[in-house]
């Protein structure tokens, strides 16, 4: 999406997404170490599955990073994200770009559902896991201060960055075009979840 900004034209709204998803995949990057940490050091998601029973914490920092990462409303990402994909539905690029915008987007849910699905959803597969893990404050501080960080750095940024309102109109296939390709992506990522188990 930064990339996808700068390409665009849109430069400081770039550096205002970069800003945030520094803030969310910090988090995210986080919990997958204490993850990592806590199943014995195996890094094969295909391993993973119902450890939100012995890690609850990480879980849901987890999955509100990834929440944010996918744009949902009122976190960090949404300020950003949602501002990028208006803007670009605002101008005419063309058809292609569009799609092409709406696919990527699709794709970033698909992969971190994915990655909540492996990880919390279903039977554990792996060998024992270390759920005193949570009880380390050396590892749980850091990601208990960078979800609230997360939770509030979209709104403090936008008001900081751009002071004054944008309000942007365009049509209702456009406004519904997101939700149609994510909810495409998440019927994909379940269907193909079933064909691999």
């Amino acid at each position: 999406m930064m990339m996808f900004s700068i390409s665009l034209g849109l430069f400081e709204l770039a550096f205002f997404h970069l800003l945030t998803h520094a803030l969310f995949k910090a988090l995210l990057f986080l919990c997958a170490g204490i993850l990592i940490h806590g199943v014995s050091n195996t890094q094969d998601i295909r391993s993973f599955g119902g450890l939100s029973l012995n890690f609850p914490l990480v879980t849901v920092c987890m999955n509100l990073a990834n929440l944010s990462l996918c744009g949902v409303p009122f976190l960090a990402g949404f300020y950003s994200k949602d501002l990028i994909v208006e803007l670009a539905c605002q101008y005419s690029w063309g058809v292609f770009i569009l799609c092409m915008m709406f696919i990527c987007l699709s794709l970033t849910v698909l992969y971190s559902v994915r990655l909540t699905y492996l990880s919390f959803v279903g039977v554990y597969n792996g060998g024992p896991s270390i759920s005193v893990c949570e009880s380390d404050h050396s590892l749980i501080g850091p990601v208990v201060i960078l979800s609230f960080v997360s939770l509030i750095s979209g709104p403090i940024l936008s008001w900081l960055s751009f002071p004054a309102p944008v309000l942007i109109f365009f049509p209702a296939f456009l406004k519904w075009a997101a939700l149609l390709f994510v909810s495409i992506s998440l019927l994909a990522m379940l269907s193909l979840q079933r064909l691999v188990y």
